[in-house]
């Protein structure tokens, strides 16, 4: 993982121009009640003058949203023992989809209520959005409170051939498959629609700074649930599934 310097912000640029070149500015404009969009015409300096901000403080803010971390894809995810993964997709994956859906929620909502009549078809997507929202969070819950906790108790008992290994079989298949079958394949389900919805999330012609936050905002999740239940599905389900099948040979 590398993390880049923070971005340079060209502070000539009007509010909505700052967000146009790095929708990811778009947060910190939010939090101070900073208009974006179609009322963001002028330039920050200016905007914090009247609304008595501390410039400084907020060009620091804008310029830590811009920078840019970089994941390798020569990390061998797969050599990872369990414990890290697992740390790994919670405080990666599980932390960023906490914070990152009701935020991006929040953007499709505000954004559809000016817009609605001018693209009827994001209802839709704004539907399917709200389902992955309440799919998700109980799904968090369970893979933190339940799953993980068993999966690191069966690798370690695995690798430290303990005795008692084989007591500690619960039958971890039906869990995770239900984890990689039923919501994982929803979840996966949800994600095609609101590609369709969306046409990749591609914006239309004359497209205002607003829609542009949160198409990118849905691309952002859409990408990082991609990668997350990569992890699971391809890596650490597999790996779990084979040391319980070992210590159930054990045990007999």
């Amino acid at each position: 993982m590398q993390i880049g310097s923070a971005k340079s912000i060209d502070l000539n640029l009007s509010v909505s121009e700052i967000v146009r070149e790095d929708y990811r500015t778009a947060d910190v404009f939010r939090k101070y009640d900073i208009d974006f969009c179609c009322g963001g015409k002028w330039p920050l300096r200016m905007v914090c003058e009247t609304k008595k901000l501390d410039f400084e403080t907020i060009k620091e803010e804008l310029e830590d949203s811009a920078r840019t971390i970089t994941i390798h894809n020569t990390l061998r995810f797969e050599e990872w023992d369990i414990d890290f993964l697992t740390d790994y997709i919670v405080n990666v994956h599980h932390q960023y989809l906490r914070k990152a859906l009701p935020e991006a929620k929040d953007y499709l909502v505000n954004f559809l209520d000016g817009h609605l009549k001018k693209f009827p078809y994001l209802g839709d997507l704004l539907k399917i959005f709200n389902s992955l929202c309440k799919e998700m969070f109980p799904h968090l819950d369970q893979e933190e409170t339940i799953l993980f906790p068993y999966i690191r108790q069966i690798a370690h008992a695995y690798y430290s051939k303990e005795s008692y290994a084989g007591l500690l079989v619960r039958t971890l298949r039906k869990p995770v498959e239900n984890v990689m079958r039923h919501e994982h394949e929803t979840v996966n389900s949800m994600l095609v629609q609101m590609r369709h919805i969306t046409n990749n999330y591609t914006l239309p012609e004359g497209a205002c700074v607003s829609h542009k936050v949160t198409f990118m905002k849905l691309l952002e999740i859409d990408n990082d649930l991609v990668q997350h239940m990569h992890l699971e599905n391809d890596i650490l389900f597999p790996r779990s599934l084979a040391l319980e099948k070992e210590l159930l040979e054990r045990k007999d």
